[in-house]
């Protein structure tokens, strides 16, 4: 999935004759910390909520504002997981789009990634959670999926954390089935460390309630 596939059409963008007093009330309203500076498709910046505060006079238009990002978008081929890396390095609450010619496109807001993560994750397929943990050299994709299709299952996602100062890695497998039996007992045949396991429907039910909660939040 890439950037223009998540551009949001609630984000209004600004120009530099706004105020920040008009900037202040547009992000109340969208719920967002950050907005874009866009003058016929030219891409000026984001002006941040603390920018407006820092200068302390709400009536300024924003062209007279200094703005503390620099370079805060992502092309429109990138992919998910570059914005959420950039996005995530920036502290932002969105994130502008540029075309090839860096001309403004639109912008992605957290509740249009938090989306695309969930789809990413296969949340809204049944299945079970297994988490194993093992150091960076045994780490091996096939002999991993070859162990849960062994017993008739499908690996849906697969995401991989790092522990701080150490080889040792977190492996999250979401799998099509919530019978995880077969699936635990030969992983442990394999000598791998199944750190948790998620597998029952009430589990399912669960996470997909924490995501549906947290979606509700970002939309208030």
């Amino acid at each position: 999935m890439i950037a223009r596939h998540l551009i949001s059409e609630e984000i209004i963008p600004l120009k530099t004759s706004s105020t920040g007093k008009e900037a202040l009330s547009l992000m109340e309203e969208l719920k967002v910390s950050h907005l874009p500076i866009v003058n016929n498709e030219v891409f000026l910046g984001l002006i941040s909520e603390q920018d407006i505060y820092d200068l302390n006079i709400p009536e300024e238009p924003l062209g007279n504002y200094k703005l503390s990002l620099k370079h805060p978008y992502v092309s429109e081929h990138q992919h998910l997981y570059d914005v959420l890396k950039l996005v995530n390095e920036m502290k932002l609450s969105l994130i502008p789009v540029l075309d090839d010619h860096e001309r403004y496109l639109g912008c992605i807001t957290l509740l249009d990634l938090v989306g695309a993560m969930a789809g990413s994750f296969s949340l809204e397929n049944p299945g079970g959670v297994i988490v194993l943990e093992m150091s960076q050299n045994d780490y091996d994709l096939s002999e991993i999926a070859r162990i849960v299709e062994s017993n008739d299952a499908k690996v849906l996602s697969l995401f991989i954390s790092t522990h701080v100062d150490s080889t040792r890695l977190e492996v999250v497998l979401k799998l099509n089935r919530t019978d995880l039996g077969g699936v635990l007992q030969t992983f442990d045949r394999y000598g791998y460390f199944v750190k948790a396991s998620f597998g029952d429907e009430e589990d399912h039910d669960d996470l997909k309630e924490n995501y549906d909660s947290l979606m509700n939040y970002l939309n208030l």
